[in-house]
Order: C-alpha cells, then sequence, then structure tokens
C-alpha cells in the first residue's frame, strides 16, 4: 500500500475525471437511456404491420388506377375506330 502513496494524487485526479464526465454507466442510466431510445423510436417510425398495410393499400390503389387507364385507353380507341 505504501508503494501507491505516491500515486495517491494521481489516482484521486483520475477517478475525479472518470466521475465528473460519467465515464463509467449505472444500469439505472443505461435502462433510463434505453426507455427514452425506445420512445423516441415509437413516435417516429412505424411498425412493420402498419407499414405493410399501408404498402399493400397502395398496390391495390395502382391496380385500379391501371384498370382506370386501361378503360380509358379503350374507350379513346373505340372512339378512334368511329
Amino acid at each position: 500500500m505504501i508503494e501507491y502513496l505516491p500515486y495517491a494524487v494521481i489516482i484521486i485526479a483520475v477517478l475525479g475525471f472518470f466521475v465528473q464526465f460519467n465515464i463509467f454507466v449505472t444500469p439505472e442510466k443505461l435502462e433510463k437511456k434505453h426507455r427514452e431510445i425506445l420512445s423516441d423510436a415509437d413516435k417516429k417510425f412505424v411498425s412493420l404491420q402498419v407499414f405493410q398495410c399501408f404498402k399493400d393499400d397502395i398496390k391495390e390503389d395502382f391496380k385500379e388506377l391501371k384498370r382506370g387507364q386501361r378503360e380509358i385507353i379503350n374507350t379513346l380507341a373505340q372512339h378512334k375506330e368511329l
């Protein structure tokens, strides 16, 4: 123990630095940050199921647009023949 006595000031300064700048994370702080990240993700992003439903709705809308386009083209072709 006596051999560490000359380094005591440096050890205390380094430990003070670690405490001041939060170098070591406690489990409570880690859990709190984890909950914050999850809540932010819930606010900013949609779930995969909601996205799949949205994608399916968009695909159906495009199919309806294509059907409408085909009907318009067929109608124009019939009027062109007349």
